[in-house]
């Protein structure tokens, strides 16, 4: 073994003594590695072995890069194994901290890029899409049994029914959810409870103006099959209510070429209708079965309020515009599967912004880019899907803006918010329509694009900080 061993200092040109094994032959000094065998022994004071210490800090240079304090290096030199004494023989240095500290020093800062993660929020385009085709298959039914009855009779009874649908279906769905939280079995212990009560209370509010007549029948099988396909939606049985519609899909893929007559036209619907709660029972079996949670808080209900609100609002919108514009309603609800895909996409583009900003005014700016460009990706495909149907645009795509924007803070949360605004744009327009007052028609418009602008700025204010992302 042969190293240098500090002895009596003699001088600043000779400051070590070469001590070799007997039989060693002499050569020229030579950078050794850390684990080489040379032994070094330095004296008390004379100082840290700077060669050493270089040979170390490259060693280790893309592990101590990244500290941003010399405490990271010593804790790395702790795992490393380095002991007080092999710091100080080895390095000179007199304790961990100080070699950590020289480390520090020599090594440039290097902050790489972590490694790329999959988006948590990454959506599933086939399930959107069919949710979207989903929506607007029940109105299959209406074309199949037009001929055999007048609905536009008794449209106020199945308006009353879907709105009182559509608001508590709203308001279930999201207490679901809530519960879906603590277990599969309490969100359909939920739906069992829910789903048959909205029904009953959509079928009662729609006799009123039916008088009990038989057409109360029409909007109790309305009700039965929106509460039935809201239990199968939310647990994520899509395909199985795609299943239980099939027959409205085969009788109304023939009308064009074959005229079924009155048996096939009533019995179709009839079959779909009593294979969509029958498709509801099998899924809620299928949860009620899994077992039961252990603890966890019941949600509060009135915390599902808003959501329902929000639900009446949005059917009133909706009906509004499908008094003028039928066709246009058919091509909002089919898009109600890309909004869903959106909604996702925002949330991933939103956490890849706030991996991309260092500060909150980055972050806001690219917020806002990201609301646009999804807002633009959802409205403007209905441009030409509305000249297609002849259908008003100006309406139709400023429904749609608001619609979207509201779900996007229902999603984080900020159910107020979209419930308030939608509610008061509903209340507007439908006053001005049924009162027939000024400005008339151009009210849905003038709403929908009030009510848009005020969600966008609430979607800015709430949701360009890092913190709902992060």
């Amino acid at each position: 073994m042969s190293g240098p061993m500090a002895l009596e200092p003699g001088g600043t040109e000779q400051d070590t003594l070469a001590l070799r094994l007997a039989g060693t032959r002499r050569r020229a000094p030579r950078p050794r590695p850390a684990d080489d065998s040379t032994l070094t022994l330095r004296q008390p004071g004379q100082g840290p072995d700077e060669d050493a210490v270089s040979r170390l800090a490259a060693e280790l240079a893309d592990r101590i890069g990244p500290a941003v304090h010399p405490y990271e290096v010593a804790a790395l030199l702790e795992a490393e194994g380095l002991s007080a004494d092999v710091i100080r023989e080895r390095y000179g240095h007199p304790n961990l901290f100080s070699l950590a500290a020289a480390l520090y020093e020599r090594v440039p800062r290097v902050f790489p890029e972590p490694a790329p993660v999959p988006d948590p929020w990454r959506p599933d385009a086939v399930r959107c899409l069919l949710r979207g085709v989903l929506f607007a298959l029940p109105g299959l039914a209406y074309l199949l049994t037009a001929p055999l009855w007048h609905p536009g009779r008794h449209a106020a009874v199945l308006v009353v029914a879907g709105l009182v649908s559509w608001a508590w279906g709203q308001a279930l769905g999201h207490r679901a959810h809530l519960r879906m939280a603590a277990g599969r079995r309490e969100a359909g212990r939920t739906l069992l409870t829910g789903a048959p009560t909205g029904a009953a209370l959509a079928t009662a509010l729609a006799a009123l103006p039916a008088g009990g007549g038989p057409v109360t029948l029409a909007a109790a099988a309305q009700s039965l099959y929106l509460a039935a396909a809201g239990v199968l939606l939310v647990l994520g049985r899509e395909r199985l209510l795609l299943a239980a519609l099939s027959p409205l899909v085969a009788g109304t893929a023939v009308l064009p070429w074959w005229e079924p007559g009155a048996p096939l036209r009533v019995g179709l619907p009839m079959l779909a209708l009593a294979g969509t709660p029958a498709a509801a029972g099998l899924a809620l079996r299928q949860v009620l079965a899994t077992p039961p949670a252990v603890g966890g808080s019941r949600p509060r209900l009135l915390s599902s309020l808003p959501y329902g609100l929000f639900g009446l609002a949005a059917g009133t919108l909706v009906l509004l515009e499908g008094r003028r514009e039928p066709y246009a309603v058919i091509v909002l609800t089919v898009s109600m599967g890309p909004a869903e895909w959106l909604l996702y996409r925002y949330r991933g583009l939103s956490v890849s912004a706030l991996r991309a900003t260092a500060t909150p005014a980055g972050f806001l700016l690219r917020s806002a880019g990201v609301l646009g460009l999804c807002l633009l990706a959802y409205v403007l495909p209905l441009l030409p899907a509305a000249l297609l149907t002849g259908a008003e645009p100006t309406a139709l795509l400023l429904l749609a803006a608001t619609l979207w924007t509201a779900l996007l803070l229902q999603a984080f949360g900020a159910a107020w918010p979209s419930a308030v605004i939608c509610l008061a744009a509903a209340a507007a327009a439908g006053t001005v329509t049924l009162l027939r007052l000024p400005p008339g028609p151009a009210i849905l418009p003038l709403g929908c694009g009030a009510a848009a602008l005020c969600l966008a700025v609430c979607a800015l204010r709430l949701l360009g900080r890092p913190a709902p992302h992060a």
